[in-house]
C-alpha cells in the first residue's frame, strides 16, 4: 500500500529537499523500511537499533500517535514525522 509521508525540516537533506514522500507499506516498520530504501539513512534518524522509535522523534499516522514500529497504517492515512520539542 503507498501512503503519503511528512518529513520535518530536519529529514530533508535525506530527501533532496522533499518534505512530503510517498512510501509503501502496512505498518509503520514497512514504511520506514521503504522510505530507507529510496533515502538511505533516514530510517536510522528516526527509530533506533532495537527497532524502536527514537525518544525525540514522533511519528502519527492521521492524527494518532504511533508508539510502536508494528502499528498498522490503514489505507488513506498519511504518516507525519515530527522531531520532538524540548527545553527548559
Amino acid at each position: 500500500m503507498r501512503v503519503e509521508v511528512g518529513l520535518p525540516s530536519q529529514l530533508t537533506s535525506y530527501s533532496d529537499g522533499a518534505s512530503r514522500v510517498w512510501a509503501d507499506g502496512a505498518t509503520v516498520a514497512e514504511v520506514f523500511d521503504d522510505l530507507d530504501r529510496q533515502f538511505p539513512g533516514l530510517k536510522f534518524r528516526v527509530i533506533d537499533e532495537q527497532g524502536r522509535i527514537r525518544r525525540h522523534m514522533r511519528v502519527f499516522i492521521g492524527r494518532d500517535a504511533a508508539r510502536d514500529v508494528a502499528a498498522a497504517v490503514p489505507p488513506g492515512q498519511p504518516v507525519l514525522i515530527f522531531g520532538a520539542l524540548s527545553g527548559g
